[in-house]
């Protein structure tokens, strides 16, 4: 089969992505086997390549989104069956066992594995994950429109948790692209008034179709103090503005795996009143069964730009030079 690794971590204009031949994988004990229809494309995939995130093993298959149709059971399942259409999402396992995971906390899992990063993930005709650990998905999604469900979607979903956002309130979303175009649809179903602060025209005139109250650049400030706000894009120097466009007791939540380094914060002028900055740290399988099942209700619109499988270069090259607008999703035209 074929499959796409990280080569050689680095700038992703020089390449570090490679596409080679791989054995195609045979499920263990309770995994089942995928035969990939799609993958969407994630800023951690973009970090992965070019070395913010270390892989955990040379020539790792990126790819966290993954939908397709479960072709083989390994011994033991009992879960899912050949012909299921599941979601492979970001995690892949955790222990069981440590306190975190028996407190219901196993986003914070003592030795989880991420689909990706530890484990081989979606970029690539097969993929293997833990069935515990797939999701079912809604019917009302297209292969392409649920992929990006799985990461962008889900961590959003949990960021807004995070976010502490009363009912009711005002909530601002810094950066708008494949993570926040859903999540700001779950707030203003949720009755929220959302205010997008990104420097891209397309994810302006998108979040303007979604209904947002305001749209305005990625470092200014929305027209009314906020009650929570939740920064997707990985730069730090957007803290400070989102921490200063808070309320008293307000939240900040960052969404992303990596954050380029904050500025010198002075506790005086942006903690102060009992503001709070909060990171968010991967999901738990509760969060995304709500997610998925808030998704298919509303209904959220998906906006999806395509590429080929052979394209997955390309497409992190449009992410990485904003030329991405929604979710980037890679189409497996040979299944």
């Amino acid at each position: 089969m074929q499959s796409w690794v990280v080569d050689q971590p680095g700038p992703i204009d020089s390449g570090p992505l490679v596409r080679v031949e791989r054995d195609v994988p045979a499920p263990g004990a309770r995994q089942v086997r995928v035969r990939v229809s799609v993958c969407g494309v994630c800023r951690t995939d973009l970090h992965l390549a070019e070395g913010d995130l270390i892989p955990k093993h040379p020539r790792v298959v990126p790819g966290h989104e993954v939908v397709g149709i479960v072709d083989q059971l390994g011994p033991d399942c009992s879960r899912l069956r050949v012909g299921d259409r599941v979601g492979v999402p970001w995690l892949a396992h955790t222990c069981g066992v440590c306190r975190f995971c028996t407190s219901g906390r196993e986003n914070l899992c003592l030795a989880p594995l991420f689909t990706g990063w530890d484990l081989d993930g979606g970029y690539t005709d097969y993929a293997v994950v833990e069935e515990d650990y797939a999701y079912r998905l809604p019917a009302g999604f297209s292969d392409e429109e649920a992929a990006p469900l799985l990461c962008a979607g889900i961590i959003g979903y949990r960021a807004l948790l995070r976010s502490n956002l009363p009912p009711g309130g005002r909530l601002g979303i810094y950066g708008f692209g494949g993570s926040a175009h859903l999540t700001a649809q779950i707030a203003i179903s949720d009755g929220a008034r959302v205010h997008v602060l990104t420097r891209s025209a397309e994810a302006q005139a998108l979040a303007r179709e979604l209904g947002v109250a305001s749209v305005g650049e990625a470092d200014g400030q929305p027209p009314e103090p906020l009650d929570a706000a939740i920064l997707f894009a990985p730069v730090g120097a957007l803290v400070l503005p989102a921490l200063a466009a808070l309320d008293r007791g307000g939240t900040l939540a960052i969404a992303g795996i990596y954050l380029s380094d904050i500025p010198t914060l002075s506790y005086e002028d942006y903690l102060f009143e009992e503001r709070t900055l909060q990171s968010v740290t991967a999901n738990t399988r509760n969060d995304g069964e709500e997610f998925l099942l808030r998704a298919s209700q509303i209904p959220v619109q998906v906006t999806t730009t395509t590429y080929q499988m052979d394209e997955a270069d390309v497409a992190l090259r449009d992410l990485a030079h904003g030329g991405v607008n929604g979710a980037a999703v890679l189409v497996n035209s040979g299944h």
